[in-house]
């Protein structure tokens, strides 16, 4: 049962991560409840995490640790940009906490969100000011609902940095038809040559490495540099893949000290997450994972640019 909220003493959402396991929240009470244009989404208070985001039964993010989450989503690509990033485009990220930690650097001068889900924003907008902190109400953001796949085929603009925050793609869903080569050679062209994008690849727990290493393929048929890594999110139970992808620079090859001093230059904010440290462990996967993604891509995971052959 996925989503769903059994009978009994307590109330509880329960999510299947894998056909044979999952996890549960006690749940307090339902905030929010709506059926989008697009999906079903929940707002739910629990006992241990807070706040849930949850899209058609999948846990999105935590109150209790989305810093983790868009931590790693966002740092690694926003501190390995060539140049001090001016512009960056969010795609997906309904709730606001990926554009919150774009705004928090001061060189950025414009940020664009395009989620296609209206509804959803705005009810993350109204129940989750937690995650997006204002983020909508800065004036550097232009958040557009629209197809994100026919903005980046209609934009001129080029980005510094560009975050694909988007649920995994399901049959129908909102997100299914980003996920291919073609939208990622289209997000390669909208960057500036110093750019990087970074993305959520999906879990990478042991037997359950599909999707990640399919991400890592895909993307690396596009782009010349990809970086994978990881971070366990406690909400969801599993340790969690992403993608730094990039036309030169590879993040892998920035020292923990770098990472430290660029947070230092270019952040308004301390992070609770991210640092040199952090860094330097989470590109540091372990054996099985890279041999997994080795044997998909053909393409080496330690500090040199990926290329596929």
């Amino acid at each position: 049962m996925t989503g769903g909220f059994p009978s009994g003493p307590a109330t509880w959402f329960i999510e299947t991560t894998t056909p044979g396991d999952g996890h549960f929240h006690a749940v307090v009470r339902t905030i929010a409840s709506a059926r989008t244009a697009f999906q079903q989404a929940d707002i739910l208070e629990t006992v241990g995490f807070g706040k849930l985001l949850v899209l058609d039964g999948r846990m999105q993010s935590s109150e209790g640790d989305e810093f983790i989450y868009h931590d790693a989503l966002v740092h690694p690509g926003m501190l390995a940009t060539k140049e001090l990033p001016r512009t960056a485009l969010v795609v997906g990220g309904g709730e606001g906490a990926t554009l919150r930690e774009v705004l928090a650097y001061p060189s950025i001068q414009r940020a664009v969100m395009v989620d296609i889900d209206g509804e959803l924003v705005e009810l993350c907008r109204r129940h989750l000011p937690e995650h997006h902190q204002g983020a909508f109400d800065d004036p550097r953001t232009e958040l557009r609902h629209e197809d994100a796949r026919a903005f980046l085929e209609q934009t001129p603009e080029r980005f510094d940095f560009i975050s694909l925050d988007l649920t995994e793609p399901m049959e129908a869903g909102p997100a299914c038809r980003l996920f291919s080569r073609e939208l990622y050679e289209l997000v390669r062209d909208r960057l500036t040559p110093g750019g990087t994008m970074t993305m959520q690849a999906g879990m990478t727990k042991v037997g359950e490495l599909a999707f990640f290493t399919a991400m890592c393929r895909t993307v690396g048929s596009a782009f010349p540099v990809v970086a994978p890594y990881q971070a366990f999110i406690s909400c969801f139970g599993v340790p969690w893949g992403f993608l730094v992808a990039t036309k030169g620079v590879d993040p892998r090859r920035i020292s923990p000290a770098e990472v430290d001093d660029a947070i230092a230059k270019r952040l308004k904010k301390p992070l609770r997450y991210w640092d040199g440290v952090t860094h330097q462990h989470s590109f540091a996967l372990p054996r099985f994972i890279r041999d997994a993604v080795a044997v998909e891509t053909r393409v080496v995971t330690d500090a040199a640019p990926l290329i596929v052959t």
